[in-house]
């Protein structure tokens, strides 16, 4: 399996300077990849731009998006935003695309919410016939947690990206997705991707990283809480969770940060590669 690190693009009040940073120090390291995530209505930084600043910065390093919000673009735009990252970063991108769980990301834009996995599933496919003409073409992942989301994978991706939660649960939900792809008729098996939070540090940092975690998914209302007790805090449980996970058949783990600080990315190197 190999592991990826997550830029803090979705951090509050995170600077420019100190993705880049990271950007720099990740390339340097272990990880495999570097992973963004995607809100409208948060103070965030945008992914595809990001993304594009870190291809011309990086050359060894893989990209990807840990979502963003298909429906919410024009897919001619970001098909052209896409590509341009991929010629950027020499072929390194991998695209994570997802209806979104949140209303008020629609909102800001003034998009409706019904209809939205029809407008991804349209949008999957003609990024799919798109990119074509690229060599090598973006990857393209789902991300989601019902069965249609396996199913709009096994159909228009390349493999499904889980948001989270323990190696049983992540277990789970690739045997359905391996099914969903066998049934769709594909050839050989999904590309297999999941993501998790980590907060290293003292007492302090690791309440940081709570109250962000808290914020970001304070649209679930209670589940929040639950969200938030499966941040990662200490190296003793991100080397279990990373061996669980391995073991349960993922291809490919993000670990995304819930503090932006680089210390973060340095002691998080520091596990991973021990």
């Amino acid at each position: 399996m190999r592991v990826g690190i997550g830029l803090p693009n979705s951090v509050p009040g995170t600077e420019a300077r100190l993705l880049l940073e990271w950007a720099r120090r990740a390339e340097k390291s272990s990880f495999a990849s570097l992973g963004v995530v995607d809100r409208m209505r948060y103070d965030s930084h945008e992914p595809m731009a990001l993304l594009a600043a870190v291809a011309a910065t990086t050359t060894r390093i893989d990209l990807v998006t840990m979502v963003v919000i298909g429906p919410l673009r024009r897919t001619p735009v970001f098909a052209r935003e896409a590509a341009t990252v991929q010629r950027l970063s020499q072929g390194r991108l991998t695209l994570g695309l997802a209806v979104g769980a949140r209303t008020d990301d629609y909102d800001a834009l003034g998009e409706g919410h019904e209809g939205r996995g029809r407008r991804l599933d349209e949008q999957l496919a003609d990024l799919r016939d798109g990119f074509e003409e690229l060599k090598p073409p973006p990857g393209l992942l789902v991300g989601g947690g019902g069965d249609i989301s396996l199913v709009r994978a096994a159909r228009y991706a390349d493999g499904y990206v889980h948001g989270g939660g323990p190696p049983r649960s992540f277990q789970r939900t690739a045997d359905r997705a391996t099914t969903a792809w066998v049934e769709a008729g594909r050839p050989g098996r999904p590309r297999l991707w999941a993501q998790a939070y980590f907060a290293l540090g003292d007492q302090a940092t690791i309440e940081r990283g709570r109250s962000y975690m808290r914020d970001y998914y304070a649209f679930t209302g209670p589940f929040a809480a639950k969200i938030t007790e499966g941040l990662l805090t200490t190296p003793q449980s991100i080397v279990q969770f990373v061996r669980g996970y391995a073991e349960a058949g993922c291809d490919h783990l993000v670990l995304l940060p819930a503090v932006a600080e680089l210390e973060q990315h340095d002691r998080l190197a520091a596990v991973v590669s021990s």
